[in-house]
């Protein structure tokens, strides 16, 4: 059986294997020199390795075709692990900070440096991730790979969180600065606000596509010209089109003249959907409904 080779899947997977290492490495780093910040940096990644497991998995059934259960695809695979992305970025949030608030009522540690560079190391790491997961994820209008993305930017903001808290601690031992100490729950507050605005985002796009909510305005206008152009169309009657996960489904209503033949209509049907998917590619369905136009201008 063929391999998937999609880039949209490659890019999952690389995100999986460092998701893997990073978790490994910041929880082992954090358990050993007593970073708090680290460890729940750690356990961050952990929470995303779940999460990159729904994305791939959701990815790989995206692809499959229609078939007589879905004749529309399974392209909503990728939107409901989208989903569980954004559940699982607030869950990771709560965590964060939970961790920032319980570390004010705690006694300071000593900060080492081995944290310091874990937590560096896996700031760049994740911000080469996001940027290359998103490329991809836009460019083949993959929501898993897009909620992976996001999901790598979240960790950017923890990472900054983890960098400048441990930082702050170093230079406080080294100064004799005791409130310095408490700068990683602090920063790690902010990066629980962030977070949270991240899931809320990446919920809202999935939600909408799952309740089939409307392209924008501005986009069915173009459709709408793009149909006009025809000069078999008498009126526009209606068009509606929404998002199916990969792809984008139109459903027109246009009049035509009663007396036509149905061979006219058809072809009247084949041009009105092959001129909309050569305007957007992203369409992948153009249903066409045709009404039946009097010579008075009464529609029929």
């Amino acid at each position: 059986m063929a391999r998937n080779h999609s880039p949209s899947v490659v890019a999952i997977w690389i995100g999986l294997v460092c998701n893997v290492l990073l978790a490994i490495l910041k929880i082992t780093v954090g358990l050993l020199f007593h970073s708090p910040v680290l460890v729940a940096d750690g356990v961050n990644n952990a929470g995303d390795i779940v999460a990159t497991l729904a994305a791939l998995v959701s990815s790989l059934i995206s692809k499959k075709p229609a078939d007589a259960d879905h004749p529309y695809g399974h392209g909503k695979a990728e939107v409901v692990a989208a989903s569980l992305v954004a559940v699982l970025l607030a869950l990771a949030a709560f965590w964060i900070g939970y961790q920032s608030l319980t570390a004010f009522f705690e006694p300071p540690r000593h900060a080492s440096w081995l944290p310091l560079i874990a937590a560096a190391v896996s700031l760049a790491l994740k911000q080469a991730l996001y940027v290359y997961t998103m490329r991809v994820g836009k460019k083949h209008r993959s929501k898993s790979a897009q909620a992976t993305a996001y999901d790598h930017l979240a960790d950017v903001y923890s990472s900054i969180a983890a960098v400048l808290g441990i930082g702050l601690a170093l230079w406080g031992d080294r100064a004799g600065v005791a409130w310095a100490s408490y700068a990683d729950p602090a920063a790690g507050l902010i990066v629980t606000f962030l977070v949270f605005r991240l899931a809320y985002k990446l919920g809202r796009e999935a939600t909408d596509i799952l309740m089939e909510k409307t392209v924008p305005p501005h986009v069915i206008e173009q459709y709408g010209r793009v149909i006009a152009e025809l000069d078999d169309i008498r009126r526009i009657d209606r068009i509606r089109a929404r998002e199916h996960g990969q792809y984008i489904i139109v459903d027109v209503r246009v009049g035509i003249p009663s007396h036509y033949t149905i061979q006219q209509g058809h072809d009247i049907s084949r041009q009105i959907k092959k001129r909309i998917m050569d305007h957007d590619p992203h369409v992948g369905e153009v249903l066409v409904h045709l009404n039946p136009w009097e010579d008075d201008g009464q529609k029929g």
